[in-house]
């Protein structure tokens, strides 16, 4: 404010009001202070969940939620109160307690007997598939041929096997008749090995090969002064060997399974703790070794056993050398019925 002063000068007068301008005020440090401490809490909680495990945060959470019956529990629209609140159209009230009645199922009337004499009603009846024991006797008593149009065998009050159709017999017999030539085959293949072989053809009188029920049987025999094995031992000898790899050569063309037993005469074994048995097993199972070591895979082998003397080959001789033997045996794989 300017005044006029006596002697002509101007006089400037001014007053200083109390109070901060707007631009100095504290608004901005509330809210500074309120993104701080929003900040703090925001860091607060990634540590929080870093720190700590899935079921803390699950504890946590469900220490937050609301846990009153009236939110937790819910009705069959999934809302408190059967889903109606003050604000719904209609009549404010609920029917979820009212009891209603429904038209169920017919129930089942049980007559008692001399109660009355009305019959009871008929009951439909729905069958559901028959099972195969069920096929079987109803076939059996009408007397109905099986599956391949043979006869079916009867007798017991049981359903017994099916009889093979002769179709399928036919077949079997023609699967062993072919069987029959390859062993027969096998036979005149060995014979004809150890002829044409100079250092076979001394070894081929201890060589007895016979088509048995069960199959080719080719029996090792050990001769005088000419052993298959050590004495009172399961050590091969070299003419044992020789035999033996002829075998296996011979074998391999075929795919039957293969049974070795080993034989003893009757003379008592030497030695304490140790019989024939022993003697005949060993003897059988060192036959089995040389059989895999000349090519014949283990997978074929089917038995190995010892029948000490039990089975002589010269009975009337029971001390003879040729009671001395390993017989290896090619089973049948289709034996006729």
């Amino acid at each position: 404010m300017a005044r006029r002063g006596n002697g002509g000068g101007t006089i400037i007068i001014k007053r200083i009001e109390d109070g901060a301008h707007a631009h100095h005020g504290g608004a901005w440090k509330v809210a500074y202070a309120d993104f701080v401490t929003a900040m703090m809490a925001f860091f607060l909680l990634m540590w929080l969940l870093n720190a700590t495990t899935e079921e803390q945060r699950r504890g946590l959470a469900d220490y937050f939620n609301p846990s009153t019956a009236l939110v937790s529990s819910s009705s069959g629209t999934g809302m408190p109160f059967g889903g109606r609140t003050p604000h719904s159209v209609g009549e404010m009230a609920a029917d979820t307690g009212a009891i209603r009645v429904e038209r169920g199922p017919r129930p089942t009337h049980i007559e008692e007997e001399d109660d009355n004499d009305r019959p009871a009603e008929p009951v439909t009846r729905f069958d559901g598939p028959a099972g195969d024991q069920e096929v079987l006797a109803r076939r059996v008593a009408d007397g109905d041929s099986g599956p391949g149009g043979g006869p079916r065998s009867s007798g017991g009050g049981e359903a017994e096997a099916f009889v093979e159709s002769p179709r399928e017999r036919e077949m079997r017999r023609a699967a062993a008749e072919r069987e029959q030539q390859s062993l027969e085959g096998m036979v005149d293949a060995l014979r004809e090995t150890f002829r044409a072989d100079p250092a076979l053809a001394e070894l081929a009188r201890q060589v007895l090969v016979e088509i048995a029920p069960e199959g080719l049987r080719i029996q090792l025999l050990e001769a005088d002064g000419q052993p298959m094995f050590a004495t009172g031992g399961a050590a091969p000898t070299e003419r044992a060997r020789l035999m033996i790899r002829t075998v296996a050569q011979a074998a391999g063309r075929l795919p039957n399974a293969i049974q070795v037993t080993g034989h003893t005469d009757s003379a008592p074994f030497r030695g304490t703790g140790r019989s024939n048995w022993d003697l005949s097993a060993e003897r059988a199972n060192a036959t089995r070794r040389l059989l895999a070591e000349d090519g014949v895979a283990d997978a074929r082998i089917r038995g190995v056993s010892g029948m000490a003397d039990r089975d002589l080959l010269l009975p009337a001789q029971p001390q003879a050398a040729g009671n001395r033997r390993v017989a290896i045996t090619l089973l049948r794989q289709d034996a006729p019925r």
